[in-house]
């Protein structure tokens, strides 16, 4: 994403980042515009020359001072999208139970949340993230044909939360109209039964959208492959989706075809 942050340091933040959503029990419009703000574009601004590193939240870049930031990440989005917003105190209360390598007051969530507003031109609009038209797709979905009542949206937000952890993936959400339709496709294969694949799906959401179908096939198979490519087995995959074993077989099958 940038040549700040190593990889692993990334991973970490983004771990902490969705842990943190997940514990503060905020929407998912309010996590993953958190995550646009964070990963997409506060974290490639760190890479910029800026005066505001010398800032001690910035200078030296310390991971819990990032981690304040994701933090901050979140507040902000909290204030767009909610109309009673996350209190500062209950964020800080978060952030002196699990950053453990530094103390951050009130004001310093304040200097934050100027900083990383700062780094962004005051531009937190959050209209354009791959969540919002995920969602749109999904309601249009279900309301087009039945079989959109087994599409998961659960697990469509895991395959969103796995592409933003993983470096070779992130880079889809620059993409965000593509990655949507995208994500739709991947999820009703691995979550709608093999013999209810009856609906057209890709040229459902290639005519809704107007997005490319090679493209889409191609985000598919790079979202399996980052699924299915670490586990050797596909029943390793089980607990962490709760997919029954015979439709992960039917979409190993569908991976192993498209690559």
């Amino acid at each position: 994403m940038n040549n700040v942050l190593s990889s692993s340091v990334r991973l970490r933040l983004l771990e902490f980042l969705i842990q943190s959503a997940q514990q503060l029990q905020v929407r998912p419009i309010v996590k993953y515009s958190a995550l646009s703000l964070f990963a997409d574009r506060f974290c490639p601004s760190l890479s910029r020359p800026s005066n505001d590193k010398e800032n001690w939240l910035l200078h030296p870049m310390r991971e819990s001072n990032l981690q304040l930031f994701s933090l901050v990440s979140i507040w902000i989005s909290s204030k767009i999208h909610d109309s009673q917003p996350l209190s500062v105190k209950s964020l800080k209360f978060w952030g002196d139970n699990m950053i453990k390598e530094q103390h951050f007051t009130t004001r310093d969530f304040l200097e934050a949340e100027v900083l990383l507003m700062q780094a962004l031109d005051f531009e937190i609009g959050t209209d354009n993230i791959a969540f919002k038209f995920l969602e749109e797709l999904f309601v249009e979905f279900e309301g087009v044909a039945r079989v959109g009542q087994l599409v998961n949206f659960e697990a469509a937000m895991d395959i969103m939360d796995l592409v933003y952890e993983k470096e070779e993936t992130s880079t889809l959400y620059y993409s965000p109209r593509n990655l949507a339709s995208s994500i739709l496709v991947a999820t009703y294969v691995v979550t709608v039964p093999k013999q209810k694949w009856e609906f057209p799906v890709l040229p459902w959401v290639k005519f809704v959208t107007s997005c490319k179908e090679e493209e889409i096939l191609e985000i598919v198979r790079d979202i399996l492959k980052h699924i299915f490519e670490p586990s050797s087995c596909v029943e390793e995959l089980q607990d962490s989706f709760g997919f029954s074993l015979g439709i992960l077989s039917h979409v190993w099958a569908l991976y192993k075809w498209l690559v």
